[in-house]
């Protein structure tokens, strides 16, 4: 065979425009700047849990939380390597128990902003549908919570039958504490009757009292503080728990060491400061699984005591076949 010879100039020359291309080629690939789709999907003994993304908010957290102080706020999230506008997730939660699909919240739709209104798709994106979804639970009727109920004017879960504390409905479904509410809570009153009253109209709307069984392994466990009928779900299967906390908190990287903390959402803050606590030491106590819907998504860990607070580690990540 005939060997080629190259010239030193000229095989310099030669990786020289073989390593420029190749540079050049990578660069032109685009940035992405699309997260995967917000769903995180685990099992809980024989129940199938997903927890699904609404998106998140920037909320002035220094500013909103009470019992303390916005200098306080700011060492705790910067301990945290956090900041304050805070980039806070809003979750949802599926149980699928096999025989009914039972939806923990709706998320805010259009309620709360453009950077929220994300749960129904990360719905689809998960493998279901909504005219699937048998239940749906509301921990609490603010925005946040029940915007998604709706699709335009459309009942957004045309088959499902919603649920929540009628304490909670008796107060934002009021027409009377509409009216007599300050102007910059108005919204709230509003967000819910817009929400809920379609479904009340429409016979699919089954308040309940505190403390209730709903489907077999869902159990509805009374919280008021946060709101006058704010619930927290607890699902078990197979001797294994999960305790699903609404807005008993909303900022981890405060609230775990120092429960006494509010927030000014809070319709009653001392009774939400002291479920909270007892809520923290329950958990911790017993090592269920508890998710909040503001812990960064999913949401979904245990807590243990450290010291006079608490620490939350998120769940481990366990693929499923």
């Amino acid at each position: 065979m005939k060997r080629i010879a190259f010239s030193r100039k000229a095989t310099l020359a030669l990786a020289l425009a073989i390593g420029l291309s190749g540079a050049t080629a990578q660069a032109a690939a685009p940035m992405v700047k699309t997260s995967a789709p917000g769903y995180y999907r685990m099992m809980l003994g024989d129940f199938e849990v997903t927890a699904l993304s609404d998106g998140t908010v920037k909320l002035p957290v220094d500013k909103l939380l009470s019992n303390t102080t916005p200098a306080k706020v700011g060492q705790a999230l910067s301990r945290a390597g956090l900041s304050a506008p805070l980039e806070t997730s809003v979750n949802g939660y599926l149980i699928n128990t096999g025989d009914k699909l039972v939806l923990v919240d709706t998320g805010a739709a259009g309620l709360f902003g453009p950077t929220l209104g994300k749960l129904a798709a990360n719905l689809k994106a998960a493998g279901y549908q909504p005219e699937q979804v048998d239940e749906i639970y509301i921990t609490h009727m603010h925005p946040d919570h029940v915007g998604g109920l709706m699709a335009g004017d459309k009942l957004a879960f045309p088959n499902a039958t919603v649920r929540a504390d009628k304490r909670d409905a008796d107060f934002w479904l009021s027409q009377a504490n509409l009216d007599k509410a300050p102007a910059d809570s108005k919204g709230f009153f509003q967000g819910a009757m817009a929400s809920l009253n379609p479904y009340v109209k429409a016979g699919k709307f089954k308040p309940f009292d505190g403390n209730t069984d709903l489907v077999p392994g869902v159990h509805a466990v009374a919280a008021a503080g946060h709101t006058p009928g704010h619930t927290i779900y607890v699902v078990e299967s197979k001797g294994q728990k999960l305790a699903l906390w609404g807005d008993l908190m909303h900022v981890a990287a405060v609230q775990f060491d120092h429960p006494e903390i509010t927030i000014q959402f809070d319709t009653d803050t001392k009774s939400a400061a002291k479920q909270r606590q007892q809520a923290y030491a329950d958990a911790a106590k017993s090592g269920y699984l508890v998710a909040g819907s503001h812990l960064s998504f999913p949401g979904i860990g245990h807590l243990q005591r450290n010291g006079t607070g608490y620490a939350f580690t998120q769940v481990n990540y366990v693929p499923l076949p």
